[in-house]
C-alpha cells in the first residue's frame, strides 16, 4: 500500500521552485510533522510545513502564496478569519484519502499520487537494473536534489546577538553615545562549509554504477564548486573536479568521459589511493576533511598496502565513509579483500545501490 503523504513531497518541490531551500532535513520533518496533525485541519497543515519548511522570514510570503495553491483555490492561509474552511478540508482531505472517481476534486490528487508513487519505487530501485527510460527519469531526480555541504567552525569572528563581548565595537558605540555603554556588542565564531572529497570507483564491477555515481558527485559539486573536489579510481587517480563543475550534466559527463582513462579497467585501490595521498591527501586536501569512497571493494593490488593508505587518510580526514553498492542487499558481509582492509579504519559503511540510499548519504554528510 503506497504511503498517503507521499502526495505532500510535491508541495515542497514546489516550494523549491518558489526559492525555499527545503533540503532533505526540512522535508523529513515536514512530513513527521505532518503525521502528528489532522490533516482534514488546514490551520494545523500549514502551521506543520511554516514551522518545518520555512527557514527566513523572506520565506514566508512565498510559502503563503504556494500553500494557497497548492491546497485550496481559495485566496486566504490558515489564520485570517475570513478563510474558506470547508474548500481546504476538502483539498486537503482528498490527498490523505485520494478518493478515485469522486468528481473533479478526487482526480489532480490521484495524479500526484500515481506520479509520486512512480518516484518513491525509482527511488529504491538498484542502479544497475534500471532501464533506459527508468535512468533518464532518475536523473531528473538527481537533479533536484539539494545537497547540504557540513559545516565547521572557523576562527574568525563574527557581530552576534549573543556571544562573547566584542570590546572594539562596544568601545565605538560608547565614542558615538558620548561615553556611555548604550548598547553592548558580542561576537562569536563564524561557521564555514566543510571540504568534502568523493573518490569514485570506475572500474569493471563498479560500471553498472559509475554513470549515476558520477552525476550524482556533478549535483554535489556544482553545489559548491570551491568546497568539493571529486576523484576517480582505477588502475590510476584521475582528478575530474574541474569537469563536473560545468553546469550542464550532458557536458560534465562528456568531459570526464574524456579525462578518464580507465573506465571499466582494473581496480588498484592501494595503488590510487596511495597517489590520492601523496599528490593531493597529505597536501591539504584530505585534511580535516569528509572523505566518501564509492567502491565494492575488489582489490586485485595488495590488500595490505590499502589498509595502510587508509590509516593515513583516517589521521587526516574528518570523517571517512565507504558506500559500497552491495552492502544494501539482503544477505551481504564485508568479506571482500579491500572492505577487509578498510574497514577498521571507516566512520560508517554506507549502502549506495539507490537513489534512496544516496539521499541518506546526504544526510551523512550534512552531520559529519
Amino acid at each position: 500500500m503506497s504511503d498517503p503523504l507521499a502526495g505532500f513531497v510535491g508541495f515542497a518541490e514546489a516550494l523549491r521552485e518558489a526559492g525555499l531551500p527545503c533540503d532533505a532535513h526540512r522535508v523529513q520533518a515536514y512530513l513527521a510533522a505532518v503525521r502528528e496533525v489532522d490533516l482534514t485541519d488546514p490551520e494545523q497543515l500549514y502551521w506543520a510545513g511554516r514551522l518545518t519548511l520555512c527557514a527566513d522570514p523572506d520565506d514566508l510570503p512565498r510559502y503563503d502564496a504556494a500553500f494557497d495553491g497548492w491546497f485550496t483555490a481559495a485566496e486566504t492561509r490558515p489564520g485570517r478569519r475570513s478563510r474558506q474552511a470547508v474548500p481546504k478540508r476538502a483539498k486537503i482531505a482528498s490527498l490523505a484519502q485520494a478518493p478515485s472517481g469522486e468528481g473533479e476534486s478526487g482526480a489532480e490528487p490521484d495524479r500526484l499520487r500515481v506520479a509520486a508513487s512512480e518516484d518513491e519505487v525509482l527511488r529504491h530501485r538498484d542502479l544497475a537494473e534500471l532501464s533506459v527510460a527508468e535512468r533518464a527519469h532518475l536523473r531528473e531526480l538527481l537533479a533536484k536534489l539539494r545537497p547540504v555541504l557540513p559545516m565547521r567552525s572557523s576562527p574568525r569572528r563574527r557581530a552576534a546577538r549573543r556571544g562573547t563581548l566584542d570590546p572594539s565595537r562596544t568601545l565605538r558605540a560608547m565614542l558615538a553615545g558620548g561615553g556611555e555603554p548604550v548598547r553592548l556588542a558580542y561576537r562569536r565564531r563564524s561557521a564555514r562549509p566543510r571540504r568534502l572529497v568523493l573518490l569514485i570507483d570506475v572500474s569493471g564491477s563498479m560500471g553498472p554504477y559509475a554513470d549515476a555515481l558520477l552525476r550524482f558527485a556533478h549535483v554535489v559539486a556544482r553545489r559548491a564548486p570551491g568546497r568539493v573536489e571529486v576523484f576517480t579510481l582505477g588502475t590510476r587517480l584521475t582528478r575530474v573536479s574541474r569537469q563536473l563543475r560545468l553546469r550542464d550534466p550532458e557536458h560534465a559527463m562528456l568531459a570526464a568521459a574524456a579525462a578518464v582513462p580507465d573506465f571499466a579497467g582494473g581496480t588498484r585501490l592501494g595503488e590510487t589511493m596511495r597517489a590520492f595521498l601523496d599528490r593531493w591527501g597529505q597536501r591539504g586536501v584530505a585534511r580535516r576533511s569528509v572523505v566518501t569512497v564509492f567502491s565494492d571493494g575488489w582489490e586485485r593490488g595488495d590488500p595490505g598496502l590499502l589498509g595502510e593508505q587508509l590509516a593515513r587518510l583516517r589521521r587526516l580526514a574528518h570523517v571517512v565513509l565507504w558506500v559500497n553498492p552491495h552492502a544494501g542487499r539482503a544477505g551481504y558481509a564485508p568479506v571482500q579483500s579491500g572492505i577487509v582492509a578498510a574497514l577498521p579504519y571507516l566512520d560508517r559503511l554506507l549502502a549506495g545501490h539507490s537513489l534512496a540510499t544516496l539521499e541518506q548519504l546526504l544526510v551523512e554528510i550534512a552531520d559529519a
